[in-house]
C-alpha cells in the first residue's frame, strides 16, 4: 500500500497498533455504498471508462455477498475495511480495480462511511424511541386517573397520577428524538471527494455522490470535512442524554419493584432470580439499564477528549473514533428495547398506590391551600396550621382526611367541614387543571395529542 517509500514493513507493534480492520469492519456496507457511487461518478465525468466503472461496480457486488455470507476477513496487514475491500476487488477483478482510487483518500472514505453509519444509528435510535413512546402513552392512557404518590426529595409532597408521571417520560423522549433530528440534519453533508485534505484536481461532480448516498449536499471545506467528528460527538451527546433519562425511568421502576414500595410487578421476561434465595425476583434488566447510561456517557467523554487539541486536518487519533460510537449505540439501542418491554408490560398495583398517596399525607398542601381561600388566612399562616394537622394525624398512624372535625378545629377554629372535601386524593388530583397539570383530563388531554402525533389514532 505504501509503495517505494519504505524499505522495510511495519514492525509488528507498528501492525498491531495501526490495524483498525477488528472493529471498522463494520462499516462493509458503507465503504461498498460510497464506493459504487464514487465509481459511478467518475465514469458520469469521463475520468474511469463506463467499461471499468462497470467492473468494478459488479466486483463490490460480488465482494459484498462475500461479505454478508462469510463476514469480513481480518488481515492486519491491510488495516482496515477500505484497503481490505480494494485488495479483494483486485483479486476479483484485476488492475480495473486500481482505478477505484482515483480522486479520493481514504481520509475522505472513512469521513463518508462514518457519517453514513451515525446516520443509520440515529435513524433505529429514532425508531426505538418511538416504540418507547408509544408504550408510555398507552399505559399513560390506561392510568390517567390511577393516584400515586407524587415525591420530591424521594419524600411524598402531592398525589399525582400514575398516566401523568409516565408522560413525563415521554416528554423527556421527545426532546431526546428532537436532539437526534438535529443532529441528523447538521450531520447530512457528503464529505466525499474532498481527498486528503486539499481537494482533487480531477473534474469530480460532488452533488452527485452526495445525491447518490443520501446527504443534502457535499460538506463546503475539505479540510474541515475529513477533520470533522462533530457528527459522531453529536450522536454521542444525544445518546448519552438520552441514556440518562432511560436511567432514571430504571430507577424509578426498581425502586417500585422493591417489596418496601410495592408500586409495581416487573415483567418475568426481564427479570432474574438468585441462585441462593429463592423468593427473589431482581430487576436485572432494569439494572443494566442504569449501568449501560455511565458505560455511553463514558464513550462521549472518550470521544471528546479523543478530538481535544487534534491540529488539521487528519490524525491517526481519529483511528479511535468509531470504537466508542459502536459500543454507544449497540448499549442504547438494548436499554431503549429493554424499557419499552418494560413500560409495556409491568403490572401497576394501583391500590398500593393510592394507599401510598393517603398515608404520606400527600394533600396536605390542599389543607394549606383551601385555608387560603376559604378560611382567608396568610399561606405561611396557613403552613403552620397544616404542619400541625399532619404532626396530629402522623402521631395518630391515620391519613389527614380520617382526623375527626373536633380534632382539626382543635388545631385552628376556623377549619369547618366543607375541609373534607378537598382532602380526598382524589380531589387533589382534580383540583390541578391547569395546562400540563396532573389532573386526569389534563392528562387525558396530553395523551390525545401524543398519540395523534405519534399516528396511533384510529
Amino acid at each position: 500500500m505504501w509503495g517505494g517509500r519504505f524499505a522495510e514493513g511495519p514492525s509488528a507493534i507498528m501492525r498491531e497498533i495501526n490495524a483498525s480492520i477488528p472493529f471498522d469492519k463494520a462499516l462493509w456496507q458503507q465503504d461498498i455504498a460510497a464506493s459504487k457511487a464514487h465509481v459511478a461518478m467518475l465514469a458520469a465525468q469521463g475520468i474511469v471508462s463506463a467499461t471499468d466503472a462497470e467492473t468494478i461496480a459488479g466486483g463490490l457486488d460480488r465482494v459484498a455477498q462475500e461479505y454478508a455470507d462469510n463476514g469480513v476477513p481480518e488481515d492486519w496487514d491491510l488495516e482496515d475495511i477500505h484497503m481490505t475491500t480494494e485488495s479483494r476487488l483486485a483479486e476479483l477483478i484485476g488492475p480495473a480495480a486500481g482505478r477505484l482510487h482515483t480522486a479520493r483518500s481514504r481520509n475522505d472514505q472513512v469521513a463518508t462511511d462514518f457519517r453514513l453509519w451515525v446516520r443509520q444509528a440515529i435513524d433505529q435510535a429514532e425508531a426505538g424511541l418511538v416504540a418507547l413512546q408509544r408504550a408510555l402513552v398507552t399505559r399513560a392512557e390506561e392510568h390517567a386517573a390511577s393516584i400515586m404518590p407524587g415525591f420530591t426529595h424521594l419524600q411524598t409532597a402531592q398525589p399525582v397520577t400514575l398516566g401523568h408521571h409516565l408522560m413525563a417520560y415521554y416528554e423527556m423522549i421527545r426532546r431526546d428524538r428532537s436532539r437526534f433530528a438535529d443532529a441528523r440534519v447538521r450531520m447530512n453533508e457528503c464529505p466525499l471527494g474532498s481527498a486528503a485534505l486539499a481537494g482533487t484536481g480531477f473534474p469530480i461532480d460532488r452533488e452527485a455522490t452526495a445525491k447518490a448516498l443520501g446527504f443534502d449536499r457535499p460538506t463546503g471545506n475539505s479540510l474541515d470535512a475529513v477533520s470533522d467528528r462533530d457528527f459522531a460527538l453529536d450522536y454521542l451527546q444525544a445518546a448519552a442524554q438520552t441514556s440518562l433519562h432511560l436511567s432514571r425511568l430504571a430507577e424509578e421502576m426498581i425502586l417500585w419493584a422493591s417489596q418496601p414500595f410495592g408500586f409495581v410487578k416487573m415483567p418475568d421476561t426481564l427479570s432474574t432470580g438468585s441462585s441462593i434465595m429463592p423468593q427473589k425476583k431482581n430487576p436485572d434488566a432494569a439494572e443494566l439499564v442504569r449501568g449501560h447510561s455511565g458505560r455511553i456517557v463514558g464513550c462521549l467523554t472518550a470521544l471528546t477528549v479523543t478530538m481535544k487539541g487534534l491540529p488539521l486536518a487528519y490524525s491517526k487519533d481519529m483511528q479511535d473514533d468509531k470504537p466508542p460510537v459502536f459500543e454507544a449505540a449497540g448499549l442504547l439501542a438494548l436499554s431503549i428495547a429493554a424499557m419499552t418491554g418494560m413500560v409495556a408490560d409491568s403490572t401497576f398495583v394501583t391500590a398500593r398506590m393510592r394507599q401510598a398517596a393517603e398515608l404520606g399525607y400527600a394533600t396536605a398542601t390542599d389543607l394549606a391551600d383551601w385555608l387560603v381561600r376559604q378560611a382567608d388566612i396568610p399561606f405561611r399562616e396557613a403552613h403552620h396550621i397544616t404542619g400541625a394537622a399532619v404532626k396530629l394525624a402522623e402521631s395518630k398512624g391515620v391519613a389527614l382526611e380520617a382526623l375527626t372535625m373536633e380534632e382539626l378545629q382543635a388545631i385552628d377554629s376556623r377549619i369547618d367541614e366543607r375541609v373534607y372535601a378537598a382532602l380526598s386524593v382524589e380531589s387533589s388530583v382534580a383540583a390541578r387543571a391547569s395546562y400540563g397539570g396532573t389532573a386526569p383530563e389534563q392528562v387525558q388531554r396530553q395523551v390525545s395529542a401524543a398519540r395523534k402525533l405519534l399516528g396511533m389514532e384510529g
